[in-house]
């Protein structure tokens, strides 16, 4: 472990869009700030879907006042990728990439921040890591097959495959049709007797029709049993069925991480949502600050990269003109 130690006003855990837009205002307010983040920039958004397009336009996930010039009016995840390598390249933004934080400790008016590198101590820490780095389980027997993921990325490695898609959401919907149109023979299963209300308007009529045509098998109100090597046991309305199956993409959802945010002191009542000051962003740990996603607790399309970048000016203004309670 390294042993150069640094101070800084603002320590700040993740290096999303939010993260960066937090740098942004530090740095234009002069207080001296580092990102630290586990994986690479905007990891998150690298993690996305190759061929995944936002349903906010270019315009709304910009942050730095650096505009988002995209040909379409809804910009893809690569196109996001480079937006904000641009941007921390236009700013100089302070990140140290591949970097865990281990702990977080209050030590008087200062914290001291522990990650798998170096030591670290600041006046302020803003945790702004999102909700995508922790899936929800589905808890059945064979989850943990190789041949099981939470995270889908591209298409073609499910070509003339038997492919099982749980979940019926945008992620759920966008892996069953681009696995679907490289040759697999796609089975979806969904524990509601819908598709996700929120399915991007241009995407829902295209799964409805390829459902309805019996090129993609669906599911409702049903759910997944057991996961084996070369086969899946599913619970439907007409009884357990078992299916050929040679990968699962569980589009199951994802949670911020509630046990790191206890173990920083951050209280988590019972309806998982963080305790923090609306008007400041601060948490019940005096400097300790919450910014983006990672705020919705469970409720995870509460918030987004448009709606969560005013966290960033919140959270300097408070810093910078402390209000006294």
């Amino acid at each position: 472990m390294s042993e150069n130690h640094n101070h800084y006003d603002i320590l700040i855990i993740g290096a999303g869009p939010i993260g960066m837009a937090c740098a942004i205002e530090a740095q234009r307010a002069n207080l001296s700030y580092i990102i630290i983040e586990k994986g690479a920039l905007v990891n998150s958004l690298f993690n996305y879907p190759v061929f995944m397009t936002f349903f906010s336009t270019s315009q709304r996930l910009e942050i730095g006042g650096v505009p988002f010039v995209t040909i379409s009016p809804k910009p893809n995840r690569n196109e996001a990728v480079e937006y904000y390598r641009r941007v921390a390249e236009k700013f100089n933004l302070h990140i140290n990439l591949f970097e865990r934080v281990q702990q977080v400790t209050k030590n008087g008016d200062s914290f001291h921040v522990n990650t798998a590198k170096a030591d670290y101590t600041a006046k302020n820490v803003i945790v702004a890591t999102g909700f995508y780095d922790v899936p929800l389980l589905m808890n059945v027997k064979g989850e943990e097959l190789p041949k099981v993921t939470h995270y889908y990325k591209d298409p073609h490695l499910y070509a003339f495959q038997n492919v099982l898609v749980v979940g019926a959401n945008n992620s759920g919907v966008d892996a069953a049709l681009e696995t679907y149109r490289k040759g697999a023979k796609v089975t979806m299963v969904v524990r509601s007797a819908e598709l996700g209300k929120n399915v991007k308007y241009w995407v829902r009529p295209d799964i409805e029709n390829r459902i309805k045509e019996g090129e993609i098998t669906a599911y409702f109100n049903a759910e997944v049993l057991e996961i084996r090597t070369d086969e899946v046991d599913i619970k439907t309305q007409e009884g357990i069925k078992t299916i050929p199956n040679d990968f699962v993409i569980a589009m199951t959802g994802y949670q911020p991480d509630f046990n790191m945010l206890r173990k920083f002191g951050i209280e988590l009542p019972d309806s998982l949502c963080p305790v923090y000051n609306e008007n400041t962003m601060e948490t019940n740990v005096k400097g300790l600050y919450l910014a983006g996603v990672v705020c919705g607790g469970m409720d995870t399309h509460k918030l987004f990269i448009e709606n969560s970048r005013v966290h960033a000016e919140l959270i300097v203004k408070s810093i910078v003109n402390p209000v006294e309670i």
